[in-house]
């Protein structure tokens, strides 16, 4: 049958190159430590599995369409106005619908070069054209995306602290891209690691977009809060980005059980200190540790760090990943990301942290 007499999608569907996740298995292997997905190694709190399994007893009704209570929670916790919260089935949901709101055939986007695959994906999806601005040092650049920019660019997406790289622009870098921006161009800022980070010169977005009216700021409940598997995340935004996210999103696009672990999950602030401090002392130990192999590791604030292996036969990242598959250590190939010699590695328990470190040795050992 010739390709006209079936449904075709929309030009530029095709050219979308699908999200591959991080592997979670290694064939063959009893044990498996799965450091690929920048999961937290604590899991969740314990109040948010008690809330989850709650709402069990009640799977037949339909959840708030509006998430009400759930952004009521965040509000508080952050002190934001509860009316300028949209809430979704994961940033990426988000992500996905500021790109249906905002953008069209014909129309650009800008992202950095090492940027969250997702960015693309949206663009494309939406029918406008993808524009990466280049990096420095594997650091998202300021001046660089405003070269990007033309008559076309409608939106900027920019992950802070970005993911894979793990790298930040302070906050008055920041505020010097909003300012060099159309005021009709809008700033999207992917703060999934703001929980993370402890730098004095970090804002996640919420001021400016207290401030402005092109700037919304997008976060999860994947990364510290462990509610991965939920699929749970918030938008804070003008009123009338807000209003125009509302009219795209679907009804009931957040479950109730999702709802119920993230308003308990934001009220246990002993598990997210605990979180916080296990993951800036085994980050910092690993980039210490795995730098004295002779490996270049990317600073990083979030729950990650970037391993780049040499170009030698042997050592490649390929060879890496392959070496420690075999062990049971899964992390992230990140040639998607045009990072083909790197290897992305989560912070995991202290079992995990040692177990890599000590099989990088023997692979950087190895004859």
């Amino acid at each position: 049958m010739s390709v006209l007499q079936r449904p075709q999608p929309r030009p530029g569907v095709l050219a979308i190159d699908p999200y591959v996740p991080g592997k979670s298995k290694a064939p063959g292997v009893a044990r498996v430590f799965k450091l690929s997905s920048n999961e937290t190694p604590l899991g969740p709190s314990p109040r948010a599995i008690a809330a989850y399994h709650a709402v069990g007893e009640h799977l037949e009704d339909y959840p708030d369409g509006d998430s009400t209570a759930l952004r009521e929670a965040i509000g508080r916790a952050f002190g934001l106005d509860p009316s300028r919260i949209v809430c979704g089935a994961g940033s990426d949901d988000l992500l996905n619908l500021i790109a249906d709101a905002y953008l069209r055939d014909g129309d650009e986007a800008i992202h950095t070069t090492h940027s969250f695959l997702i960015y693309p994906i949206a663009i494309r999806g939406s029918g406008a054209t993808p524009i990466a601005a280049a990096e420095k040092n594997y650091t998202a650049d300021v001046d660089a995306m405003l070269a990007a920019i033309s008559d076309r660019t409608k939106v900027v997406f920019l992950a802070n602290p970005n993911n894979p790289t793990g790298t930040y622009l302070p906050f008055d870098e920041v505020k010097r891209l909003h300012r060099g921006l159309p005021r009709h161009v809008l700033l999207v800022l992917d703060a999934a690691y703001a929980e993370y980070v402890r730098r004095n010169d970090y804002e996640a977005g919420i001021e400016l977009v207290a401030t402005s009216e092109n700037v919304v700021m997008c976060r999860t409940f994947s990364k510290i809060h462990g509610l991965a598997a939920l699929r749970l995340g918030w938008l804070y935004g003008p009123a009338h980005v807000v209003d125009a996210i509302n009219r795209v999103r679907g009804p009931f696009n957040v479950n109730a059980p999702a709802m119920a672990a993230g308003i308990a999950a934001l009220q246990d602030s002993a598990h997210l200190e605990t979180s916080r401090a296990h993951n800036e002392k085994w980050r910092a130990w690993l980039e210490v540790e795995i730098r004295k192999l002779g490996l270049e590791v990317t600073p990083s604030i979030a729950n990650f760090v970037l391993i780049h292996f040499p170009h030698e036969r042997g050592r490649t990242a390929e060879d890496a990943d392959a070496f420690l598959t075999q062990r049971g250590l899964i992390l992230r190939r990140v040639k998607a990301y045009k990072l083909p010699n790197a290897l992305r590695m989560s912070v995991g328990t202290e079992e995990a942290n040692r177990l890599v470190v000590a099989a990088l040795a023997e692979f950087m050992g190895r004859k």
